[in-house]
C-alpha cells in the first residue's frame, strides 16, 4: 500500500486481509505498544520497523501473500523494500491510493484515536504527510493506481 493519511490505505488494506492476505502495519503494531499519538520516538519506530521487516520475511519464506498496510511516502523507502524482498525472488506490487490533498486531510480530520487504523494527526502534521508525499512511478516496478473518491463539498472539514 502506497499513499498518505487519509488516502484509504488501512481500507484497502483490510479488504486485501479479508480476501487471505497477511496484513503488517505499522500503526497496529505501535497501539499494541501503547503509542496513541503520532509520530511515535525514532527509537521505537526503528524497532517496530526491524520486527515487521524480519515478519514480512518469515511470510514470504512461507509463501503467504502480505500486504505491507504503510505509507511509503519516499521512493527510497519503497526501494529499500523492493531490495529486501529480491533474493527471496519476490517482485512486490505498489498500490497507491491515489487521493487529493483536500480529500485525504478532511479524512484524517474526521479521526478520533479510537483504535490502530485512527491515529488522530495534528492538523499542520497531517498536511506535513500529504505535502511530503512522493507518487510512486511506473518505473519503480508492478504499479496499481487506486483513485479514491473526493471528499463531498458538503462532508465536515
Amino acid at each position: 500500500m502506497c499513499g498518505p493519511a487519509g488516502s484509504g490505505k488501512s481500507t484497502y488494506a483490510r479488504e486485501l486481509e479479508r480476501a487471505g492476505m497477511v496484513r503488517l502495519s505499522f500503526d497496529v503494531e505501535l497501539w499494541h505498544r501503547g503509542v496513541r499519538t503520532m509520530p511515535p520516538p525514532d527509537d521505537l519506530r526503528a524497532e517496530v520497523e526491524a520486527q515487521l521487516r524480519a515478519r514480512l520475511l518469515e511470510l514470504v519464506a512461507a509463501g503467504r501473500d502480505v500486504v505491507l498496510d504503510f505509507s511509503f511516502w519516499s521512493r527510497r523507502m519503497r526501494d529499500d523494500y523492493r531490495a529486501l524482498l529480491a533474493p527471496a525472488g519476490v517482485v512486490p506490487e505498489t498500490v497507491y491510493l491515489a487521493t487529493d490533498r483536500d480529500t485525504a486531510l478532511s479524512r484524517v480530520s474526521a479521526r478520533t484515536g479510537s483504535h490502530a487504523d485512527d491515529y488522530a494527526l495534528h492538523p499542520d502534521l497531517a498536511a506535513q504527510y500529504v505535502e511530503g508525499f512522493e507518487p510512486p512511478t511506473p518505473d519503480e516496478g508492478p504499479l496499481e493506481v487506486v483513485r479514491t473518491p473526493q471528499a463531498s463539498p458538503d462532508a465536515p472539514a
